[in-house]
Order: C-alpha cells, then sequence, then structure tokens
C-alpha cells in the first residue's frame, strides 16, 4: 500500500493542477473524524467546503443511497423515474415553492438561475432580447463556469480565460447605496445574485437587515432576488437557509453541497411557477440531474438535519466558537479577528492577504489534529460537520489554542 507521500506523488505526475490540496491523504471518514491513509485521526473542519454538514457517511444516507443504487441509479430525463417526484414534492414543501430544478453541482445550479432570470426577464418583465442586466456583488464566489467567472474578480479564476460574457453589473458587497443606485440608473435589470454571507471570500457576514432591504429594494423594482446558498445553506449559519435568519423568500433559490451529505453531487433551484414556467421542455437540462439515487440521497440528507435538530445545533455551537475564539483573539497577537454565523466561521490572521502565514498555520493545526483550510494568504475558514457536540468543539477549541500558541 502506498503511503501519502507516494500517493501525492502519483496525483502530482497525472493529475490536472488545478488544486493546491492541504498536503494530507485522507482514506476514510465519519462523522467529525477523517483518518488519513497512516490512520492518523483528525478532526475536520472545513466539511468538503460545507457539503459534509451531516457528518462523514452518515448512516442513514449511505442507507438510502446503497439500497436505491441496487434498484435504479439513472434514466435520464426522457423517462419519469418513481423517485424524482417524491424529491419534488419533499422540497416544494420543506422550502416553500411551487417547483424544483433539479441540477448536478453548484455552478450549473447557478447557471440555471441565471438562464431562468434571464428568460423571465425577456418573457415576463418586457426586457428587450439580449439586454438582461443581472447585479452581482464585489468579492462574490459562484463557481467556474466561464460565464461565472466573468464576473468574478478573482484574478485567478478570471486571467487568460477570456473573451468574458457580458450582462453582468458587479456592485459593493453588504452596501445598500449602491444596490439602490444601480436599480435606478441600470436599464434592463432583471435580478440581484448575491451570496446571503460571502463564504470563499472570507466569511463576510452582512450587516443586520442588508438582505431584507436589498429584497424590498428587488421587489420595488421588479427584480429577482436570487439567493445563493450553495455554501451557506442546508443549517450551516443556524437557520435552514441563511436568508432565513432576516425572514426573507428569495424570488429563486440555489442550493447544493449539502443537499446530499456530500455523497452524490446534486444541487438544486427552486422558484414558483410564475417564474419556473418560462422554461420549456429542451431548453434546459441535464443528463444526471433529477436521477432517483440523488432524489433518494436528498430525502434521506434532509431527514437528517430535521431529525437531528442541526440548524439549532450549529446555531448554539457557532456563539460558543466565536466566544472561544474571541478569548484567542485577546489571548495572541497572531490573530486578529473571528466572523461568522452558526458553524461557518473565520479566523482573521495578523498578516496580508499576499502571505503564506494561514497556510503555514494550517499545516500547524494538521499536525495537531484537526484540518482546516485557509481562503486566502490570511483568513482561515472554520465549518466542522453540524453533527459536532459541544465537548467535541471544546477540544477542537483547544488544538487551535495549542496551534497558536506554538506558532
Amino acid at each position: 500500500m502506498m503511503n501519502s507521500e507516494q500517493i501525492i506523488a502519483v496525483e502530482s505526475q497525472y493529475g490536472a493542477h488545478n488544486y493546491h490540496p492541504l498536503p494530507v491523504v485522507l482514506a476514510k471518514g465519519e462523522g467529525v473524524y477523517v483518518w488519513d491513509v497512516e490512520g492518523k485521526k483528525y478532526f475536520d473542519f472545513l466539511s468538503a467546503y460545507s457539503a459534509v454538514n451531516q457528518g462523514h457517511c452518515h448512516p442513514r444516507i449511505i442507507g438510502a443511497l446503497t439500497e436505491q443504487a441496487q434498484k435504479l441509479t439513472l434514466t435520464s430525463r426522457a423517462f419519469y423515474n418513481d423517485m424524482l417526484g417524491k424529491q419534488e414534492k419533499y422540497m416544494s414543501e420543506l422550502f416553500g415553492f411551487d417547483k424544483l430544478l433539479p441540477m448536478n453541482t453548484g455552478a450549473e445550479a447557478v447557471e440555471t438561475a441565471i438562464k431562468l432570470t434571464r428568460k423571465w426577464a425577456y418573457e415576463k418583465k418586457g426586457i428587450p432580447e439580449e439586454k438582461a442586466n443581472i447585479i452581482v456583488c464585489d468579492g462574490n464566489f459562484h463557481g467556474r463556469t466561464t460565464t461565472i467567472i466573468s464576473f468574478s474578480n478573482d484574478p485567478e479564476a478570471r486571467d487568460n480565460f477570456g473573451p468574458y460574457t457580458p450582462g453582468f453589473i458587479k456592485i459593493e458587497y453588504n452596501n445598500l447605496k449602491t444596490l439602490e443606485n444601480a436599480l435606478e440608473n441600470t436599464d434592463n435589470v432583471a435580478g440581484f445574485l448575491v451570496e446571503p454571507i460571502q463564504g470563499e471570500a472570507g466569511v463576510y457576514v452582512p450587516d443586520e437587515g442588508y438582505l431584507s432591504k436589498a429584497k424590498a429594494l428587488c421587489e420595488k423594482h421588479n427584480v429577482l432576488f436570487i439567493a445563493d446558498e450553495v455554501q451557506t445553506g442546508i443549517a450551516r449559519t443556524g437557520k435552514l437557509l441563511a436568508v432565513d435568519h432576516e425572514d426573507v423568500k428569495p424570488d429563486i433559490l440555489i442550493m447544493g453541497k449539502a443537499l446530499s451529505g456530500g455523497v452524490y453531487p446534486i444541487s438544486g433551484v427552486m422558484a414558483n411557477d410564475e417564474i419556473m414556467n418560462v422554461i420549456m421542455p429542451g431548453q434546459h437540462g441535464s443528463t444526471f440531474g433529477g436521477n432517483p439515487l440523488a432524489a433518494a440521497v436528498v430525502m434521506a440528507a434532509l431527514d437528517v438535519i430535521q431529525d437531528e435538530n442541526l440548524a439549532d445545533n450549529a446555531e448554539k455551537l457557532g456563539k460558543l466558537f466565536r466566544v472561544e475564539m474571541n478569548k484567542l483573539v485577546a489571548k495572541y497577537d497572531i490573530v486578529k479577528s473571528v466572523r461568522g454565523k452558526g458553524l461557518l466561521n473565520a479566523v482573521l490572521i495578523n498578516d496580508t492577504e499576499e502571505s503564506e502565514t494561514a497556510w503555514n498555520m494550517c499545516l500547524k493545526l494538521r499536525d495537531n489534529g484537526l484540518l482546516a483550510k485557509p481562503t486566502h494568504g490570511n483568513i482561515i475558514r472554520f465549518a466542522p460537520p453540524l453533527v459536532m457536540n459541544e465537548k467535541e468543539l471544546l477540544e477542537c477549541v483547544a488544538i487551535i489554542d495549542k496551534s497558536f500558541s506554538e506558532f
């Protein structure tokens, strides 16, 4: 059997270098823990970018997956299957929308929402064809397709991938004035696409009231409010959806990641009939989108979220985590601040974005048995599975404390 170093070397030789992983090779996961190929045990404090909210290999989700996998996995949408309608009804009732359009990945779901918004704009709002604009925010991360990177301002995601797709207006995040100006002074605005908390940018939590006031501005101007909850959704921030903190009902809701508990790529876009019905047969789709295996997994994954009260647990443990982290902020010069909501949190390291301090700190955390990843040179995101308990969280705080003290 190969060791970690050998496995990393094979991947480096035969795989495209489009990721820069932390040097640890994982072979097993259960609940809040993962083990490397040498058998060392770690706390997972990234949860596959919030896809593993229900914990690694949750027995109920794996049970649904294996049971369905032995019956029927894929029909394509050329035929009906006996599971998709159940999933659509389940999600419509849970999230309060008329319809679901199922896809596979977060980026595909964002693309679906963009297409839906534009089609609605031309056929319902009366915007001249090819003229629809969608407002987006600086610092956004919605995926890596050609269209999505066209409105990213991350040079690594954008540079040398043009020509870029037009039709997007960038404004400052968490600034209602810039949104109001864009809505009042731009022709043909169809939608406002926003993350309720900007995850990849470093867990930027907007001011209280930002989302509800933004939604009200969109309503005033007959513009669709599109919430990208791929990372913030499914109980991560202490509510089922992050927009629930302000009782905001998006016109279009985008979900992915933890919809499957991390066992299968599943995403979805939800909207009411007046929006969703603009998509007709043949106008959008995916071979795997809406497959019966995905449907079985989604329903089990969402059952787990509700039955185990994972949103409440995220809310409670998130508050505790930030209290404990603020003690470390006071104790060590290396950490400047902590921010977050629920169990989506980030610690700001006292160095520049260009530095490798956060990376080196993550190596130290790894050595001490906790896995996290920097999102910039000076920010570490902390997002454990929501099945964590208080005792385990305090163990993790002790590991973080120890790592800061050794740094």
